[in-house]
């Protein structure tokens, strides 16, 4: 009989964690699964108002990649911060905005550069002003209008071909001096555009004549094309003197039925226009900040 060799099993050497180390890797993961799950319920959260605006009027809201950026959005954030509410920022066509934000359906409030004017008071409340502008002609190098001191009255402009951004001052204006205004029985053609941009881009194609913008995008649009030049736009009076520049302002439109989100954006507005020892403003050092100054 011959004894079988018996077969020796080697127990494996394992390493075992400290259990201290275990506890504190277990609770790091609880911890970053926690910021996940808190992060994941914010950006589904619902939002709690809904902010209309218009990206393409610069600095007060423009795109820098797929993000809004601009005066408006740090006045809006500023708004939500106060509120410890949820704001939602939405692009949309410029001339839905008054529209849409009186309806209340889709819209609690507008931020584009709005002007307050009587026929949009009659559908929206207005937060108290914080930026005044003045109507600017955009033309071709060498094909300015008749210059009065240093600005153009809305007479120079007879008989012209004028474009615009739907639905803005600049177009509201120049439809109405067209139409009964200084303008007016001179054959002056309004077109409608969806940008200021492509208003003065219409210049250099030869579609129009002259473009009319806000002060701050039409030199922002001038400073990117050495082709264009821009002036301000006035209202003649008897005299070069008494000339009067065809000025707006901006505010905040606000459905009727949200007080609680008019009053917030007084109290942010209110601050913001708060004038440091310089004699400036926060609204003041946005608008130069986004301007690239």
């Amino acid at each position: 009989m011959v004894k079988k060799a018996s077969k020796s099993r080697k127990k494996k050497n394992l390493k075992k964690f400290p259990t201290g180390l275990v506890v504190e890797i277990l609770i790091i993961i609880a911890a970053i699964a926690g910021v996940v799950a808190l992060f994941i319920i914010n950006a589904n959260k619902k939002a709690d108002y809904i902010v209309e605006t218009n990206a393409f009027f610069a600095p007060f809201e423009f795109y820098e990649g797929r993000e809004i950026k601009g005066v408006d959005v740090e006045i809006i954030n500023r708004v939500a911060e106060k509120m410890n509410k949820k704001i939602d920022i939405k692009d949309v066509e410029f001339d839905v905005i008054i529209d849409n934000v009186e309806a209340g359906k889709i819209a609690d409030a507008g931020a584009a550069g709005l002007t307050i004017t009587p026929a949009r008071s009659e559908k929206v409340n207005f937060s108290i002003p914080y930026y005044t502008s003045v109507q600017y002609v955009i033309f071709a190098r060498g094909n300015a209008p008749e210059i009065r001191d240093g600005h153009i009255v809305w007479n120079a402009l007879a008989g012209s071909k004028l474009g615009s951004q739907t639905g803005s001052t600049g177009y509201l204006f120049a439809s109405d001096e067209a139409e009964e205004g200084a303008l007016a029985g001179t054959n002056t053609e309004v077109k409608g555009f969806d940008s200021h941009q492509l208003a003065a881009d219409a210049i250099s194609a030869h579609i129009i004549d002259y473009a009319i913008a806000d002060e701050l995008p039409a030199k922002m649009i001038v400073d990117k094309n050495p082709n264009l030049e821009a002036l301000p736009l006035y209202y003649m009076g008897a005299t070069i003197e008494e000339d009067e520049p065809a000025e707006e302002s901006y505010a905040i439109a606000v459905n009727r039925d949200r007080t609680e989100l008019l009053e917030a954006f007084n109290e942010v507005l209110a601050e913001m226009l708060t004038r440091d020892v310089n004699g400036q403003t926060e609204i003041d050092r946005l608008v130069l900040k986004y301007m690239g100054f």
